[in-house]
């Protein structure tokens, strides 16, 4: 659909990952007027990232994107376009030199890999995060008789089990002493070391990357050189509200500030891994970082955009963001209120979380027959997370005592251990 430059979209989205499609798909359900404008850098059609570290590597599926579905019709896509600059008070964003005039926004920016320190400029070093990062890195493990996979996170743990179960001699290198120990603990941690060992992963654990030389040869810092045909680093991401610094909005290490309604701005709202968003629940900020919590937001975002009428100047104050935003009916504002969580697939072995994230006293494991239950508890015994295997009671029953109807406010939400 073809707009006049001068013309403000009635919504702009940045971004086509989860959070994006599902805020464009809850705006057009909610009634918000169109057209709307979705910029991507990708070059991709929207698609599921999950399978790119499992069933894609693993060499199980086709290398082409798992295509989400088609967005709705008042939506006009535009792809490999990167906003360069934004004027928010002029309700203007840039891509290149084209200027895009909007009446509300919604900012879904996602994050990048964080590349590794000293690595030599012509090192062969893969990330993923996209389906082009996928292309490359799927392309290289046809060709690849070993690998190592830098970072024991779940992109890291996903993708060196996939490579290992594709038959590539693989080492995973961390500097935690068992996988994931710093966010679900050391009982977790061994139970994912077995998995991956039983995948055929090598473990070099309590060790860091000091320098990677061109081509593909990785230096330790226990002295040990490894020379794969294979590198890929998984050591974190870096959230993209930097393009937001300097303007009306509040940005933090990348996140950008927003309410429980996902406000950061009359007008702005965000969503996905660039929010720092107040939850309605556990009552402060909580950055997230995985798919569904993604798609949770932007369902609030998309809806609260729709239900918003634009145009009311604005105050000072992240508090009063939605006050000086007149709505239709204020009573039909959704809040952020969905317990952050993930499922993650190693190998042959799917775990289920769910937790505030910002970590735990106590870690108590109940074993399950063919699985087990991890109930994570503050000082108070309180439930502040779950993490199962082959126990989906228990996880549905965790989120609700992570909810805060037990284990925030008033009540005390205990496990059962039995």
């Amino acid at each position: 659909m073809a707009q006049h430059s001068s013309t403000p979209f009635p919504l702009v989205i940045v971004g086509s990952g989860p959070a994006g499609v599902s805020a464009a798909r809850a705006y057009v359900d909610a009634g918000g007027p169109g057209p709307v404008l979705m910029l991507t850098s990708d070059v991709d059609h929207p698609y599921e990232r999950p399978p790119l570290s499992k069933e894609l590597l693993r060499g199980t599926a086709e290398p082409e994107p798992t295509v989400l579905e088609d967005l709705p019709d008042a939506v006009e896509l535009r792809r490999g376009v990167t906003v360069t600059h934004a004027d928010l008070g002029a309700r203007t964003l840039w891509a290149a030199e084209e200027p895009i005039r909007f009446e509300r926004l919604i900012l879904a920016l996602g994050a990048r890999p964080v590349p590794l320190p000293d690595v030599e400029a012509d090192a062969e070093v893969h990330l993923l995060r996209s389906f082009a990062d996928a292309r490359r890195l799927v392309t290289s493990a046809g060709h690849a008789r070993s690998a190592v996979v830098v970072g024991s996170g779940f992109i890291g743990c996903e993708a060196a089990a996939s490579l290992a179960l594709r038959g590539v001699e693989t080492t995973l290198v961390t500097p935690d002493e068992v996988p994931q120990q710093r966010r679900l603990g050391r009982a977790a941690g061994e139970r994912i070391a077995e998995w991956l060992t039983g995948a055929g992963v090598t473990l070099r654990t309590g060790v860091r990357v000091s320098g990677i030389e061109a081509p593909r040869t990785i230096h330790l810092d226990d002295g040990v050189t490894l020379a794969p045909d294979l590198i890929l680093a998984a050591v974190g991401i870096e959230p993209g509200g930097g393009l937001l610094e300097g303007t009306e909005l509040t940005v933090h290490e990348g996140r950008i500030v927003a309410d429980e309604h996902l406000a950061a701005a009359p007008g702005v709202w965000v969503a996905g891994d660039v929010a720092r968003a107040h939850h309605a629940v556990a009552g402060r900020p909580i950055p997230v970082e995985h798919w569904g919590d993604a798609l949770g937001m932007g369902e609030v975002a998309g809806h609260n955009a729709a239900r918003t009428e634009v145009g009311v100047p604005g105050g000072a104050g992240q508090a009063s963001v939605l006050a000086h935003a007149a709505t239709a009916d204020p009573e039909s504002l959704r809040r952020w209120e969905a317990v952050p969580g993930f499922w993650s697939t190693i190998g042959e072995h799917t775990l289920k979380h769910a937790a505030w994230g910002d970590g735990h006293e106590q870690a108590r494991m109940v074993e399950r027959t063919g699985g087990f239950t991890l109930w994570y508890t503050d000082a108070q015994d309180r439930v502040v997370g779950v993490l199962t295997y082959n126990a989906d009671e228990d996880y549905e029953r965790g989120r609700e005592l992570v909810s805060g109807r037990d284990a925030v406010g008033g009540g005390r939400g205990r496990p059962d251990p039995a």
